[in-house]
């Protein structure tokens, strides 16, 4: 900053160098022969009082009216008061310009300012985004897990699902073949029972006709004794041939009851085939229902999904344009920035 105070010397002498070197002695001229100090004012006033001086000795060397002195005096007074008047405009309208250039350079550093605001708003709002962004991405990351989980869990539960129905099937055919073939042992035994039973009763009849018929020949005929005696040794191997056949009968019933012995395994397997069948179809339920679960959780999963996608799209088209504003933002140089006026006293 310059100094105010000067001497009318060093004017003196600065005015006196400008002269030996060709230079008019101005007031700027002067000032930067002192080196850019002192007051225009001042450096003004004592170049007019070295010009009076110097009118003043060329005035005793070379005499003149009073008139002519009077109107160089005036005219000096003119020139004085013109100059005083210019150096006041001068320096009103320099400090109007300082006081504008001084309120346009707090201007630009209040807008600089909350341009910086709005970028650390903006730049938060950006890691904001970014953090929403990468939390979507996550959410999406684990919902695309979870959808494949549920998708290997759905397959394996498919799989079981057809297999236990596989199963089910096989223990239904053995079941019906059991059932017929217990139906067909049943029949059969049945049948055969009521043959031997028919024909048993059929030749107890035909005994009992005979029996009645011996009865009465014997009775009506006793001199038939010899063949009587003939007929009751044959009636006696009838009755023979008529145990045995019996014997058979019951040989046979007995191995009909053995069959139904070795078949009462069979019974017993179909009825465990029977609480087995209820088994696997309660199980086979209780796979549907987890499948349909499953279903409804992949369902949800995929909305969730759906939902997550939805953010990250939002988030990413947000962060593009925060990016587009911080692009518009940079775009203006700093070095834009109107830097403050020089000042000067």
């Amino acid at each position: 900053m310059a100094r105010g105070g000067v001497y009318k010397s060093e004017v003196e002498k600065a005015r006196q160098a400008l002269l030996a070197q060709g230079k008019h002695p101005s007031v700027d001229a002067v000032r930067v022969a002192l080196g850019n100090t002192g007051s225009k004012t001042t450096i003004h006033r004592y170049l007019k009082e070295l010009e009076a001086e110097d009118a003043s000795g060329v005035g005793g060397k070379f005499p003149i009216s009073d008139a002519l002195a009077d109107l160089v005096s005036r005219l000096a007074g003119q020139l004085s008061a013109e100059a005083d008047q210019r150096i006041a405009e001068a320096q009103a309208r320099c400090e109007t310009q300082l006081r504008e250039r001084a309120a346009e350079l707090a201007q630009v550093r209040e807008e600089a300012r909350a341009l910086a605001a709005h970028l650390q708003r903006t730049d938060e709002a950006l890691q904001a985004e970014r953090t929403a962004l990468q939390l979507a991405q996550t959410a999406r990351g684990e919902a695309n897990t979870t959808i494949r989980e549920l998708h290997e869990r759905i397959a394996g539960l498919t799989a079981r699902l057809a297999e236990h129905e596989a199963h089910t099937q096989s223990l239904e055919q053995k079941h019906a073949h059991a059932r017929e073939a217990l139906e067909h042992y049943r029949t059969s035994v049945k049948e055969q029972r009521d043959q031997e039973q028919r024909r048993h009763d059929h030749q107890i009849q035909q005994l009992q006709v005979e029996l009645r018929e011996a009865r009465d020949g014997l009775m009506a005929k006793n001199q038939e004794l010899v063949q009587l005696n003939w007929d009751n040794v044959r009636l006696t191997e009838l009755a023979g041939q008529h145990d045995r056949e019996a014997r058979d009968a019951r040989a046979q019933l007995r191995r009909l009851d053995e069959e139904a012995q070795a078949l009462r395994p069979v019974a017993r397997e179909h009825d465990a085939l029977q609480i087995r069948y209820a088994h696997e179809h309660l199980a086979g339920e209780g796979l549907r229902a987890d499948l349909a679960a499953m279903r409804e959780a992949l369902a949800t999963e995929q909305a969730a999904r759906q939902v997550a996608e939805t953010t990250a799209a939002q988030a990413t088209a947000r962060l593009q344009a925060f990016d587009e504003v911080l692009a518009r933002r940079a775009a203006v140089s700093p070095s834009e920035t109107p830097s403050p006026a020089p000042t000067g006293t």
